[in-house]
């Protein structure tokens, strides 16, 4: 494709990239800084979104007018609450205490803006957990996988092992959904070359 412009990553997210290369579409990465802190009462499918179209527009302000930038978040819901990377370790065990045994909502939101157009969508998986004991949930966080995941937990690495099964979404929980991800992109006019 001519003068396919440049699809601009609003994130230094190792997964979200592995993910995206998946769609064969070139990419570069640049993150931003932005408040992620939730507004008071802010229902979690409106938190995820407003993140994802913050990241995407900020990126877009510093980059070139002709830029695609697909900004991306995931946060986990559970009785209304949004549960966030864990601020600690207490932090943590309080929310894999909740989780176990129990069915979560993980929620993802894309967005894609250009100087002209935004797309998005939020893309909600159910995960069930199986019950975990305060062992587990002490054990796991020593392997230093939970302290920066939303929710206190990686679907793709140790934290697989506590998820029973899903509904929905399994790159979606990772942290960003292929198949939706790759709609969007299509229409914008962005495709893959093979």
């Amino acid at each position: 494709m001519l003068n396919q412009p440049t699809l601009i990553l609003a994130s230094q997210s190792p997964r979200r990239a592995e993910l995206l290369k998946q769609i064969q579409i070139p990419f570069v990465q640049r993150a931003v800084d932005i408040d992620e802190t939730p507004f008071k009462d802010e229902k979690p499918e409106l938190y995820v979104l407003r993140m994802a179209l913050e990241k995407a527009k900020a990126s877009l302000q510093q980059g070139e007018s002709n830029d695609v930038v697909l900004g991306s978040d995931t946060a986990i819901a559970f009785n209304g609450e949004i549960f966030g990377k864990p601020k600690d370790q207490e932090d943590s065990k309080r929310m894999l205490s909740m989780l176990s045994d129990s069915t979560h909502q993980v929620l993802t939101a894309v967005a894609i803006v250009t100087s002209t157009q935004h797309k998005h969508i939020v893309v909600p998986t159910q995960v069930t957990f199986g019950p975990l004991s305060q062992a587990q949930i002490k054990q796991y966080w020593l392997t230093g996988e939970p302290q920066d995941k939303a929710g206190s937990y990686a679907i793709q690495g140790l934290g697989g092992q506590f998820v029973k099964h899903i509904q929905g979404s399994y790159s979606a929980v990772v942290g960003l959904p292929l198949y939706q991800t790759k709609t969007l992109l299509a229409d914008l006019g962005i495709t893959h070359e093979c």
